[in-house]
């Protein structure tokens, strides 16, 4: 097992507590189990479609099966009606709980008193609204620390110059939001953020973006982008405009992401593995499920990543992911 698994291992076992122990890869069985409980069934509602929630779907799936728990996947594709539809779809499917990677935490108190009146306990991936009260439990990405890690980048590169900052979000809401604030947040006193649009998480809305960005701004320093799909495109737009020179700093920690920092495509990402918050989900709302010693709120690791560190950034995908 690669080191970087066993890491993993060993971090999920350390969050839920002395009560469980590792028997086999992503395998977790408690010391005094009720061995005539039956398996569990767990809903999945994803958010999208990009690598992160594809990794995540994977490490998902991938943990389910090794817990045997059966599993019901379906995506709301960054809409927060169809993920209404979605949780409706889970709780006549009368699984045991649902993990959700919502797209919108606002709209998200619908599908969260949806699901209570039907007793059918609901576990967040990534961001949790203020109120955690009525959660089984979260699996958190702290994002504004993951943006002001960017921006902290920014800061160190600029050495007190003045300089002009853009920045390509993703879609309203949820993490992009959270994303957005913690970088516009820690930005140097020198930094002007000149330009802010959505990409909608998507690359080809991205690279729109991206061009008219830089024929508005010409002498554009930097680029914050939320996630490396869109950065590959707002890095093309910005090279065909002849704007090689404006650097790009991220999010994700894809091994495509590790590979543009090397080849300079890219300044630097923040590393937050989906595989990760994926394997602490399902560990997590199984351990809650069967009133083990589980964290109701984790958090998964991030890390600032640059060409001189990313041969140890951590892994991103489960292997089998595609």
């Amino acid at each position: 097992m690669p080191r970087s698994v066993r890491r993993r291992r060993t971090l999920t076992v350390s969050l839920l507590g002395g009560s469980l122990i590792l028997s086999g890869c992503g395998m977790l069985r408690p010391e005094t189990a009720d061995r005539d409980d039956g398996p569990l069934t767990l809903g999945f509602v994803n958010g999208g479609t990009s690598p992160f929630h594809t990794c995540l779907e994977a490490a998902v799936d991938d943990t389910a099966r090794n817990n045997l728990a059966e599993l019901h996947i379906a995506n709301s594709r960054q809409d927060a009606a169809t993920e209404l539809a979605n949780i409706e779809d889970m709780i006549a499917r009368q699984v045991d709980a649902i993990i959700v990677q919502t797209v919108d935490v606002d709209a998200l108190r619908d599908d969260i008193a949806k699901a209570r009146s039907a007793d059918v306990p609901v576990f967040l991936t990534s961001v949790v609204p203020e109120d955690t009260a009525d959660l089984l439990g979260a699996v958190v990405v702290d994002l504004e620390h993951v943006g002001r890690l960017d921006a902290g980048w920014i800061e160190k590169d600029a050495a007190g110059k003045e300089v002009q900052v853009g920045i390509v979000a993703g879609a309203p809401g949820a993490a992009s939001d959270l994303l957005v604030g913690g970088f516009e947040s820690a930005l140097p006193a020198g930094a002007e953020v000149v330009a802010n649009q959505p990409g909608m998480f998507d690359p080809g809305k991205a690279r729109k973006v991206a061009e008219q960005m830089i024929q508005d701004h010409p002498d554009l320093d930097y680029a914050f982008v939320a996630n490396e799909e869109m950065a590959f495109a707002v890095r093309e737009a910005f090279d065909s405009a002849g704007a090689d020179t404006v650097r790009i700093v991220t999010v994700n920690g894809t091994d495509e992401g590790l590979a543009a920092l090397k080849d300079g495509r890219f300044a630097a990402t923040v590393a937050n593995s989906a595989a990760d918050t994926g394997e602490l989900a399902v560990t997590n709302t199984i351990g809650l499920l069967r009133d083990w010693d589980a964290d109701r709120i984790a958090h998964t690791p991030v890390r600032l990543v640059t060409k001189s560190n990313a041969d140890t950034a951590p892994l991103y995908c489960p292997p089998n992911a595609g």
